[in-house]
């Protein structure tokens, strides 16, 4: 399938997880990928990869996103896709109770605000061509809440998912659609990572998910490809979720 053939493409956190499994499949239905990270290696690989352009980023950097955009337009000459996906979820990212406003603001800036700068620079480019999809990463946590509390994190994704709609509608008659991409837990390093060093956490998560697994990066990937492309032409200002049926379960199936 070819559904992005010759659309430009802008993925931030392309260095791995569903930033680099979405630049392998919207390179693979023919986008030209702009891979953004903020780890150069990373990210250099992932563009080399995809046969795409790597543009180092911090994304909750106003100068770094502007820059961002203008180089994906200047090397291809237009914007067509924005997947704004780059995103942390530190350990110190806990309760409520013991979160502290230093670790609050950081998840706040890299995951909430970063979307925000990202919006506001793809969408000028968008405006000019009059159409574009945006596809933000917001959570499953955006829509119930969690046990296991990563209150910033959470908050965050939240924020993405209102912000999402609103964007969805105030430009839907420009042409520009604004999804929010709501994955369940997702078998990254950042899960791993997590989950590692507390496994009664990753258990109490697994254990609530219908289909009985995490999800896998590539899985996440086709979902974006999906709304970056045609076939989700009537679709803007959404929550789509990718969960595994774990928003809609009242309890687990035996």
């Amino acid at each position: 399938m070819e559904r992005l053939q010759d659309r430009v493409a802008v993925i931030t956190g392309a260095g791995g997880g569903i930033g680099l499994a979405t630049a392998h499949r919207f390179a693979q239905e023919g986008a030209k990928v702009v891979c953004a990270d903020v780890d150069e290696t990373a990210g250099a690989q992932a563009a080399a990869e995809v046969d795409g352009l790597f543009v180092r980023a911090d994304v909750s950097d106003e100068a770094d996103v502007a820059r961002l955009f203008q180089t994906a337009f200047d090397t291809y000459g237009s914007v067509d896709i924005a997947f704004n996906n780059a995103g942390i979820s530190p350990p110190e990212d806990d309760s409520i109770l013991t979160t502290g406003v230093d670790a609050w603001r950081r998840v706040q800036e890299v995951n909430l605000t970063s979307v925000y700068l990202c919006c506001k620079y793809a969408i000028p480019y968008m405006r000019r061509q009059g159409k574009g999809s945006i596809i933000n990463t917001a959570s499953f946590v955006a829509v119930m809440g969690s046990a296991t509390s990563q209150i910033s994190y959470t908050a965050s994704k939240g924020g993405v998912l209102a912000m999402s709609r609103e964007l969805g509608v105030q430009f839907a008659r420009e042409g520009i659609r604004v999804n929010a991409l709501c994955p369940g837990p997702v078998n990254t390093p950042l899960l791993r990572e997590l989950f590692a060093k507390d496994p009664e956490r990753a258990a109490r998560r697994l254990v609530h998910v219908p289909l009985g697994r995490f999800a896998e990066a590539w899985e996440i990937a086709a979902a974006a490809a999906f709304l970056a492309s045609d076939d989700s032409s009537f679709i803007t200002a959404s929550e789509f979720l990718v969960d595994g049926g774990i928003s809609g379960a009242y309890v687990t199936p035996l």
